[in-house]
């Protein structure tokens, strides 16, 4: 019994231990990453094509409100009908999403299914049920945590507490939490009432509108693998409740036999006793049946099914509540019946993309349809003949992503799911940043890697699935079909859906190409020579397993709209060595050639510890640094496995070690980029999220400021400018502009104060162009701030006085201690306090001053951008906010920036400056005759504004006094006519000076046109310095001449007046008047 209880102490012991190393290990993850919490990545888009939309809820109770599920990209509310809108889950642990309800009781209760429900090869998993309370602002897990997909959640119009989840379950595994579930207690606890077996799930379930104990649902079997899908099975079934969902009886009569595929389902509102079922057949094939006795018997009505990609990606099946027997079919295009089925026709879909999945309609309104594609949100008013966009959602998903060095402003160029290649600018001369017309299509069709000429900027190229590749020329857009193809006699070359390109680092002519084998082109692809045999393992797939086991070939496969299996899926070469190249494959190997290809060492992927031999390497990458060094990201995710395997070799591929110290068990990987100056900083993308490496892999940092949750495909840097570029597959491109800083702060280095590098500020006008009357729903996206960005890292953030005692108080507070009172005296200090500040001064290349811009006071990094402008000493008018600024665009050159701090009212420079150059771009085409006057222009033109408001500032004091001359009069006991003269001849003055300075009041007050005043003068000759660089021309310069001409004949009356107010002020004050006060 004794060593019983020691064993079971020394076992409680290594447990608490470990917890607390855990938590420990976690915060100190947590802590490292808020070092970084300063840099934040920057939206560009596009909206231009958006992405898959999963499922519409328009609030009933108002139509204007939508809650959008979006397939890849969270969930979106518009409150607006579409003119603006607000993502609601950003940081949720989820990105895909299927199914969303309202709850008919309470509008501001809303359930969210995550995981869309198609059997696609590019799908995410969803995290179990979510439910908000107030209308998205915050969610709560409801559990099946393990459904990954859930196709539908229906609320009982009666009571709120009773809800259906409709769960298909996993993809790419058996089990989990799949079938129908139902909530007695609002999602406290669910009970499964509806199961078939491991692979079947429940698709759809349809509630009848007159008895809510009455419900049909569609189960349905599918699997899918890297190699293969099985999209039917015996699982899938038609079954009915009369008894709210407690009990299930299968619908027989009528109804198909064999192993069936997906099932739409769809009630009649109108007649509830009326069903539609559009169920897939055998190889692709389909049906609609129609039942009108509530299910008990079903008919044939034609042979009618989803096409294109295939019944599992569509199947959605939608009955008109305000036309009986009219329904539609999801699919490439929708098919629509007026008849219950017996016809369809294709419903018009001009101007409007391809590939449905919801379509949802208003109550009142039989003309409207909203429908959700693969290409965002479509409205139509007028019964499908025309759609309105909704263009302002940026849910592009990118698979890969490459980016050009054009000058100044480089491209991003990526292939999408379903929306061709699009590109575009990392940003714009605009000062409304990126707008939906800069991107543009390179390529349609899926698009899928792209990459780009180093040097040459108008050659890039693109290919949709497949491997169908092309090199288009950007000069004219004329693009050129280059795939490889196999020889005489050969075998056909397998493409992956996303076939990996790589242009040489040694040869910008140099191109590889991977299918089964490994391509060579040395003329950007006018030809091509293999330098590999198949390095694949070359495998039958229909003989693998799949459902658990090798299936008939009469079972229910489907491997079109999927890739090509025993395929090549990346592809590196060394930057070091033109002859070392690493080529990874879909089924698990990994190759590798030190001679340019003339031979290959191979080995399997399970070869690496802890690896499944089922991998696919998502990426492998040749260190940049050193030839002997290389990384692989492996991902099982297809397989049910969402771990990450990531691995390094340092001997050229004899051994592999694993690193992902950091990195989240269920978050697999995507692409790794190793920095170009630092082989030490490495970069993974991730399913979810970016995560960074200082120190070659050994640990991981969650580095996604400014991302949503969402999966991050593929990660470029572009050279020139040092910037890091994310394609999401959900939410556009990302860019963390200049992440240079990241090769010299870390976690040891953290609590010093850091002046980074300063890039070269880039200088030039930016346009103020379109306008601000488009509307709301307008889209643009930001730019950088424009001009010189300057980075600082501070060990902890400047705290006041009152801060101090806040944060000692309410420790005291914690531990129910007294709090003491500390006193007038101390409150009063912190009162009076001076605010800390952090400065940064910028001064020329001869040390003198230029101008001083605030900084934030917050630990960690932060970032302040200057103008590249000199301000001009002008006017501050300490009575109140308004000021008269003025200020010079600096000349190109170098300058340095120094980081001072001003604490208890004296200034400290707390480190070393940097310099850094201030270039012009973009020189007009004219140049300024006048070029040589314009910085003494500018100088006489401040100047005189300065002498002018002074004097305007006096004469303004001078009028309040006047106006107080009419009230001292009580005060004079003797009033005799001279001084009442003189009263009314400085009226008289200023009303004269009034006119001079300010124009005509009658004029003015029904703005009829007058004589040009000083100022109007003024603001001509200015107008020739701001918004172009031009500068002031012979116009401007004259006006000035004439506003100091106007001003000398006005001057000396203003002063006059000043004078005169001032000895008529003293003798008042002689006969008995008070002391007047300005």
């Amino acid at each position: 019994m004794n060593n019983l209880i020691k064993y079971i102490l020394l076992l409680f012991f290594i447990f608490s231990i470990n917890q607390n190393y855990s938590q420990k290990n976690k915060k100190d993850v947590k802590n490292e990453s808020s070092l970084y919490s300063g840099l934040k990545f920057r939206s560009v888009g596009p909206a231009f094509m958006s992405g898959r939309i999963a499922d519409i809820a328009i609030n009933p109770d108002n139509e204007n409100e939508w809650y959008v599920a979006v397939g890849s990209g969270g969930v979106w509310k518009t409150v607006n009908a579409g003119t603006t809108w607000q993502s609601l889950t950003d940081n949720q642990s989820f990105y895909s999403t299927g199914s969303i309800a309202i709850d008919p009781n309470n509008t501001n209760t809303i359930w969210l299914g995550t995981g869309e429900n198609v059997g696609g090869r590019h799908v995410g998993v969803g995290k179990g049920v979510f439910l908000s309370l107030d209308g998205g602002k915050t969610w709560k897990n409801k559990g099946l945590n393990k459904s990954e997909h859930i196709s539908k959640i229906i609320v009982n119009k009666k009571n709120s507490n009773n809800v259906f989840v409709a769960s298909q379950g996993p993809l790419w595994s058996s089990g989990g939490d799949r079938g129908l579930y139902k909530s007695i207690n609002g999602g406290e606890s669910w009970s499964l009432v509806l199961s078939v077996n491991k692979w079947t799930g429940v698709t759809d379930v349809v509630v009848d509108p007159s008895d809510e104990n009455i419900m049909y649902a569609a189960t349905w079997q599918r699997h899918r693998n890297v190699a293969a899908y099985m999209g039917g099975g015996p699982g899938t079934k038609l079954f009915k409740s009369i008894d709210g969902g407690d009990s299930w009886r299968q619908l027989k009569t009528g109804l198909p036999v064999g192993k069936l595929g997906k099932i739409g389902l769809a009630i009649s509102e109108i007649n509830p006793d009326v069903l539609y079922a559009a169920i897939e057949l055998d190889r692709r094939k389909g049906a609609v049946y129609r039942s009108s006795n509530g299910g008990e018997s079903w008919k044939k009505m034609s042979d009618t099914v989803s096409g294109a990609t295939g019944p599992h990606y569509y199947q959605e099946l939608v009955a008109s509540p305000h036309h009986f027997d009219k329904i539609y079919l999801m699919d490439v295009r929708v098919q629509v019946s007026d008849d219950g089925g017996k016809t369809f026709y294709t419903m018009n879909e001009g101007n409007k993309h391809s590939d449905n999945h919801s379509m949802t309609f208003k109550k009142n309104d039989p003309n409207y349809l909203l429908v959700g594609t693969d290409g965002g949100i479509y409205e139509s008013f007028d019964d499908t003949k025309s759609w309105k966009y909704v263009n302002n959602l940026p849910l592009t998903q990118f698979y890969k992503l490459a980016v050009d060095d054009s000058y100044p402003f480089y491209n991003i160029y990526g292939g999408t799911q379903d929306n061709n290649t699009q590109g575009g600018p990392s940003r714009t001369f605009r000062s409304n940043g990126i707008v939906n017309s800069d991107w543009f299509v390179l390529l349609g069709g899926d698009g899928h890697q792209p990459a780009t000429e180093p040097g040459n900027p108008n050659i890039v190229y693109a290919q949709s699935q497949q491997g169908n590749i092309h090199r288009v020329d950007r000069t004219t857009g004329e693009a050129v079909f280059i795939k490889p193809y196999s020889g005489l006699n050969e075998d056909f070359e397998r493409f992956n859906w996303d076939s990996p390109i790589l242009v040489s680092s040694h040869n910008p002519k140099r191109l590889y190409f991977g299918s089964q084998r490994v391509w060579k082109s040395d003329d950007r692809g006018d030809s091509w020579t293999p330098i590999s045999k198949d390095l694949t393992k070359n495998q039958e797939r229909l003989e693998l397993p799949i459902m658990g086991k090798q299936q008939s070939w009469d079972s229910a496969w489907d491997v079109y709209a999927m890739s090509t299996y025993n395929t090549i899926t990346s592809l590196s070469e060394s930057v070091l060595n033109e002859n070392i190249l690493y080529a990874g494959t879909d089924d698990g190997l990994i190759h590798s050639t030190k001679n340019g290809g003339s031979s290959w060492t191979s080995i399997t992927v399970d070869k690496l510890p802890g690896v499944p031999n089922s991998s696919f390497v998502n990426d492998i990458k040749a260190d940049l640094h050193n030839d002997q060094v290389a990384y692989v990201a492996l991902d099982n995710h297809k397989f049910g496995d969402y771990s990450p395997y990531l691995y390094k070799t340092s001997n050229g591929g004899k051994s592999w070690k694993p690193i992902v110290d950091g990195l989240p068990e269920d978050t697999f990987v995507w692409r790794i980029v190793q920095d170009h100056i630092d082989p030490n900083l490495l970069f993974l993308a991730t399913e979810y999220g970016l995560y960074f490496s200082n120190n070659q892999g050994d640990n991981w940092v969650k580095f996604s400021n400014g991302l949503p949750t969402i999966s991050v495909r593929d990660i470029a840097i572009q050279k020139r400018e040092n910037d890091l570029v994310l394609a999401t597959f959900g939410r556009g491109f990302y860019v963390l502009d200049d992440f240079s800083l990241l090769r010299k702060l870390n976690k040891s280095n953290s609590n010093e104060v850091i002046l980074f590098d300063v890039k070269e500020a880039l200088q030039y006008n930016p346009i103020r162009s379109g306008t601000s009357s488009q509307g709301s729903s307008y889209y643009s996206s930001k730019n950088p701030p424009y001009g010189a960005i300057f980075s600082y890292n501070l060990p902890d953030s400047y705290k006041s006085l009152k801060s101090l005692r806040s944060k000692r108080e309410k420790e005291l507070d914690k531990l129910n201690k007294d709090i003491p009172f500390v006193g007038w005296d101390e409150l009063d200090k912190e009162i009076n306090e001076t605010k800390s500040k952090i400065i940064l001064e910028i001064r020329d290349d001869n040390g003198d001053l230029v101008d001083r811009i605030n900084g934030s006071t917050k630990k960690g990094i932060n970032r302040v951008s200057w103008n590249l402008s000199k301000p001009l000493p002008t006017i501050l008018n300490s009575n109140s906010r308004w000021s008269r600024s003025s200020s010079l665009t600096v000349k190109p050159g170098k300058y340095s920036v120094h980081l001072l701090e001003l604490v208890q009212g004296a200034f400290n420079e707390l480190t070393k400056s940097k310099t850094f150059d201030v270039k012009r771009i973009r020189e007009n085409v004219l140049k300024n005759p006048l070029n040589s006057k314009v910085d003494e222009f500018i100088l006489e033109l401040n100047k005189f504004e300065i002498e002018t408001s002074v004097m305007i500032s006096n004469y303004i004091k001078s009028k309040k006094k006047q106006s107080s001359f009419d009230n001292t009069l009580r005060y004079i006991k003797n009033i005799d006519s001279d001084l009442l003269y003189k009263l009314n001849e400085l009226k008289d003055q200023m009303n004269l000076i009034d006119v001079l300075l300010y124009g005509n009041k009658s004029k003015k007050e029904i703005m009829e046109k007058d004589n040009s005043l000083v100022s109007e003068r003024i603001s001509i000759a200015k107008r020739g310095l701001y918004g172009n660089s031009y500068g002031p021309t012979k116009h401007h310069m004259d006006s000035f001449d004439i506003a100091k001409n106007q001003w000398d004949s006005i001057l000396p009356r203003v002063e006059k007046f000043i004078k005169a107010i001032e000895d008529l002020s003293e003798e008042l004050e002689q006969l008995g008047a008070p002391k007047i006060l300005n």
